[in-house]
């Protein structure tokens, strides 16, 4: 009964919904509505807790928070800003609270209310710089397996020596480089030239010389 009596909990059910929202917001295309909803529950908890030119001060420091975590998302994709964003955003509502116990309850509804969003991307349309994000993320990865397939098709019929024995999966060296390899079904054994006469993905088979 004590929790319901006591303002602390107000913390975790504004800065939880708030966070809920403005994340929300930038996960999907509501069109403004979850930012507007979002902007009111963070304004309403910073002021009940703050004087005028306090509150004005956290009220910034949370949306750079904020603004850190869409400038990851649009620009770096690596997710660190992300992760500065949200200690900021976790230091500005600890900070607003009036005691230790709130300032818990501000910080997990941050929290929960960051990690609830994603819900929304199973409920709403996504944005579009999400849907660019992934595709620019498959398309590195594409580039980088196919780069990876024309080192390895470049040694075919190319020869090289054995560095231990294939029996039949061991190492071989090419040009100075190592790689895996398979024989035909022969036991090389170590020191052997031995020379590249298929290549399948990564997969080289070879064969003695």
């Amino acid at each position: 009964m004590e929790f319901f009596l006591s303002s602390d909990w107000l913390a975790l059910l504004f800065t939880g919904l708030g966070t809920l929202f403005l994340i929300g917001e930038i996960l999907v295309n509501m069109r403004g509505g979850f930012a507007i909803l979002g902007i009111g529950f963070i304004t309403v908890y910073f002021s009940v807790f703050l004087q005028t030119q306090s509150f004005v001060l956290m009220l910034i420091i949370y949306f750079i928070g904020l603004l850190l975590i869409i400038i990851d998302g649009k620009v770096l994709n690596d997710g660190t800003l992300a992760a500065i964003g949200l200690v900021v955003m976790l230091t500005s509502v600890a900070l607003a609270s009036p005691t230790f116990t709130a300032g818990i309850y501000a910080i997990c509804g941050v929290l929960i209310g960051a990690g609830t969003s994603f819900i929304f991307l199973k409920i709403f349309k996504k944005r579009e710089m999400w849907n660019k994000i992934m595709l620019k993320d498959r398309l590195t990865k594409e580039a980088g397996y196919n780069s990876l397939n024309a080192d390895y098709n470049q040694l075919l019929g190319e020869k090289g020596i054995t560095l231990n024995d294939l029996r039949p999966v061991g190492t071989i060296r090419i040009n100075d480089k190592d790689y895996s390899a398979i024989s035909n079904g022969q036991w090389i054994p170590k020191n052997n030239e031995i020379q590249v006469i298929e290549v399948d993905g990564t997969k080289i088979l070879v064969k003695q010389l």
